[in-house]
Order: structure tokens, then sequence, then C-alpha cells
């Protein structure tokens, strides 16, 4: 038996919250009882959550996988001989050969589970930072070139075309030029961007910095979600050995190019996800939208040309000016090119981070990924793109994931997180669940969304205490009215979009809301 023999166990939070560091205390405590020597590395998450903790081996023909593994499961593997790859109930096989993950295209999430997030020369080891040694040979206009060549748009939801916002700030005349991160991941069943920053941290710094040398800006803040205490930790620790090691700093690899990066929490609001109330939040005041234009390309942090994009956005970067725009586009469909990383979540049985190239449809998603639902009952709907949502029934799961085919049926792929329910789900009460989440989320400064989701609430529970006694048309016409009055007066998406799962429910399952003839 080899001594040095490595043993990796992820340090990823969804890991942790099911026992990893225990697990991990009980492996070297049971080695050291054996007097065997292990290199354990805690890693990141390969995203197959229904396995965490998911302990691998490294072994002459690659990792073997084990999951999910508790602390009491430890004595039975050391017995089955797992450091040499042993048959054990928990054995799953080479990782890499695993179907849930085999059949994914890793581009952003290329080095999620493999590496020590925390260990830049692991980083370097595996391709990193190569994206921005290419970039620092390069003209700012040549950098933007090769993003719009790839067709990157925006992964936090909005969809808007990277190079063009790059393009904008690039050609802005200012002092002083920012790139912000948006990391204010609030949106339900979505984790993808908490992911990149604990497993793969120093991907989204590489994109920040090539991000600050295509437009000029030499400052990078990440706004990171207050309640993520442990992305926060490896961020900052992170970004101490990037500048440590010369990749920040006052002088970047002794190009004489400068790009500095901070870390801002943020106040725990979901506007605050609203990019500009994030700049507000950043600047130190309370985190409300700020009417466009000017847009923040123009006139953004501090009044100054900013870029913003969201961590998958960013942790995108580096593999396009590694491999060029053109490897990038060969993934995907019509306008919609690269790849998404789709978070599967809710009554799913197999949940996790899924990365695949655009076009897979919600039916493979659900049933060849995840399995069907956890308790083995029918699925009746999927919430895709966050609490502002729209809720697709069984008929519109054969759409393929794509920004346009979703915009056809009225709904978003947002930031590609997927919320699965199943025949038991109550789809009024999860209408009057956006409405409630607008009320309490709302920034009140605009009528639409701080009262017309007030009233919304209002009359979702009428409906519901009411639909027992059949049709009730007038309501279900003023909701109608509401939701469109929310949909085009409001000043921000959170006002604008509720209205989506609402209508969505609504429309495609009438007889949870009375079986009005006219909601049909």
């Amino acid at each position: 038996m080899n001594p040095s023999i490595t043993v990796y166990v992820p340090r990823d939070v969804t890991a942790l919250s099911l026992g990893a560091d225990k697990v991990a205390k009980a492996l070297v405590t049971e080695a050291a009882a054996r007097g065997i020597e292990l290199n354990l590395v805690r890693n990141g998450s390969r995203g197959l959550f229904w396995l965490e903790p998911l302990v691998e081996v490294a072994t002459s023909a690659g990792r073997v996988a084990y999951g999910p593994v508790k602390a009491r499961d430890v004595a039975g593997l050391f017995e089955a001989g797992f450091l040499e790859g042993g048959a054990h109930p928990l054995g799953h096989g080479l990782t890499e050969e695993i179907e849930y993950l085999k059949r994914q295209e890793r581009l952003t999430f290329a080095r999620a589970g493999i590496t020590d997030p925390l260990s830049l020369d692991d980083y370097i080891a595996h391709d990193g930072y190569r994206g921005l040694r290419r970039a620092l040979g390069m003209t700012p206009e040549a950098i933007v070139a090769e993003v719009t060549e790839s067709g990157l748009r925006g992964r936090g939801g909005a969809a808007f075309p990277t190079g063009i916002k790059w393009r904008t700030v690039l050609g802005c005349e200012a002092t002083q030029k920012y790139i912000v991160c948006n990391a204010d991941e609030g949106d339900s069943g979505t984790f993808s961007d908490r992911m990149v920053m604990e497993d793969d941290p120093f991907v989204l710094i590489e994109g920040m910095t090539i991000a600050g040398l295509a437009v000029g800006a030499t400052m990078g803040y990440i706004y990171l979600r207050s309640e993520y205490p442990h992305a926060e930790a490896v961020l900052k620790a992170a970004i101490a050995s990037a500048n440590a090691a010369g990749y920040l700093g006052d002088d970047l690899l002794g190009s004489g190019h400068a790009f500095h990066l901070e870390l801002r929490r943020g106040a725990g609001a979901y506007i605050c996800g609203e990019e500009t109330a994030l700049l507000e939040s950043v600047e130190g005041k309370r985190g409300t939208v700020r009417p466009k234009p000017p847009l923040p390309a123009i006139e953004g942090l501090f009044g100054k040309p900013t870029v913003i994009n969201n961590v998958i956005s960013l942790a995108s970067v580096p593999i396009i000016l590694d491999k060029g725009g053109a490897y990038y586009k060969d993934y995907g469909m019509g306008r919609s090119l690269g790849t998404l990383p789709i978070q599967l979540t809710g009554n799913i049985a197999r949940g996790g981070l899924i990365e695949k190239a655009f076009g897979i449809t919600l039916r493979e998603l659900l049933y060849e990924y995840g399995g069907g639902s956890a308790s083995g009952r029918p699925i009746r709907a999927v919430q895709v793109g966050g609490p502002l949502g729209a809720y697709l029934p069984e008929s519109q799961f054969d759409t393929p994931l794509d920004y346009e085919a979703f915009a056809a049926l009225g709904a978003v792929l947002g930031h590609g997180g997927i919320v699965v329910f199943d025949d038991t789900v109550d789809m009024a009460d999860m209408a009057r669940y956006a409405m409630e989440f607008c009320a309490v989320e709302s920034c009140g400064k605009c009528t639409p969304c701080r009262i017309g989701s007030t009233r919304g609430e209002e009359l979702l529970d009428q409906i519901i205490v009411a639909r027992s006694e059949g049709p009730q048309p007038g309501r279900i016409e003023l909701l109608k009215s509401l939701c469109d009055t929310m949909l085009g007066a409001s000043l921000c998406a959170l006002g604008g979009m509720t209205p989506y799962p609402v209508m969505s429910a609504l429309n495609h399952f009438p007889e949870d809301f009375g079986d009005s003839a006219e909601a049909r």
C-alpha cells in the first residue's frame, strides 16, 4: 500500500452540511489507528449533491468515488480496501465515469471538485491563469473582440451580450473605471455562484482581472451575499494568495498593468442583486433601484464607467481567452452559445449541478439526470429562473434550455436554477408566495411593486379561501389586471417579473384557483 495515498473530502458547504468535516476527521483517525499515512485534500464539490459527502481516492486508474459517506462508514471502507479502490456498497467506481458527471460539458466548472480551492499552484497546474497570460499580450480591443466572438451572454439572468457591455465601458473616457462582480446569489434553487467561489475561487479572480485589462479598469469589487460566510473566507484567502504571487496588484506578472480586488459583503436584501441597487449598497447607501439612464456602463460605481457581471459570466471568461471565442461558441444553439451551469433542486431524486451546452431539454434534465421526483410521484411543475421565474407544466418539459425558446413561452432561464414540484403542490399557494416574496423584498421605490405586490397577496388570499365555491371571474380578472400593471410599470425586474410565476400558475393550473373558465 502506498503510505502517501491521497484521499479527497469536499469542503463545499453542501458537503459540510451533510457531515464532511466529521468524515474527514474519521478518515484521519482511522488511518492513524491502522498506521497508514494519508494525504487528505479538502477539494471542492463535483456537484453530485445526492452523493455528498463524496469521498474520492487517487488510484493508478484514476479517482474512485464513494458516497454518500458518513463518519460511521469509515471503518467499513478501510476494511473493504477502499484505499486501493476496493468494492463497497457506497462505491461508484471511477468518478469520471459516473454517468451524471460523464455526460456533462464542464467548461466553467472544469476544475470544481478536482483541485484544492485554496491552492494557487493546483489552479495553475490545471490550466489556471492561461487566459490572463494570453490577455496580457493582447490589446483591450482584441480582448473585447474575443469575448464578443464567444457569444457569452449574462449568466445572471438578463442574458445581455457581455462583449457589448465591455465595449461600452472600453469606449468611455474616465480617470477611473471599475469591475463589479454581482455575487449576491439570492434566487431560490441556485448555488452555482457559491460553488465557483468556494470550489474554484481563482477562476473568478482571473476573469475579473481579464475584464479589467479589457476595459481599462484597475479596481474591482466582489459584492458577496451576506449568507455566504464560507465563500467569503475562501475568497479572502484566494485574493491574498493572488496578490502575493503577483496575479493582482500594481504590476500584474511584471506587465506594468494594475488590477486590485476587494470583497464587499452584501446587505442581505434580494433587491441588492439588481445591479443599480447593488451599486448603491457598495457605495454605502440603502439598496434602492436607480432609474435608467444613465446606464452603469457609463455612470456606474461612484459615477464612473462600470462593468457589472455575475459570477458565472466572469468565471467563463478565462477559458474563452485561453481557448478562444470560437471554441466556446461551438457549444450551444441559436443565440444561446456556450454552456449553462444548471442547478437541479426541489423534489428531485438526484439534485446537483449540471453544466451542459444550451439545447438540452427540461425532460432530459429532470429524468435522465435528476431521476424523477424524490417522492416517486409525478412531476407536476418546475420553476425555472428563481422566485420570479415562470412555472412550466409537463406539456412544456420538452422545451430546450435556450433564452429565446423560454422567452417564447413567457418564461426566463434566469440563473439556471430549476425547482421541482410533484403533483401534491398547490399552485395557487405558489402564486401567492410570489406576491408575498415581492412584498417582503421590495425596496419600496416604485408604487407598482410596493403596493401592487401587497394587493396581489391580499387578492390571492381571497381567491384561495373562496375557490371551493367555484369560479371567481371578477377576482381572476382583477389579478390579471394587477399583473399587467406590475409588468409594464415597475422600475426594475423585481416588480416587473413577479407576474411571471403568478400568471403561469394561473394559466397552466386554473383548477387550483377554482377551475375558472376565465383563467384557462
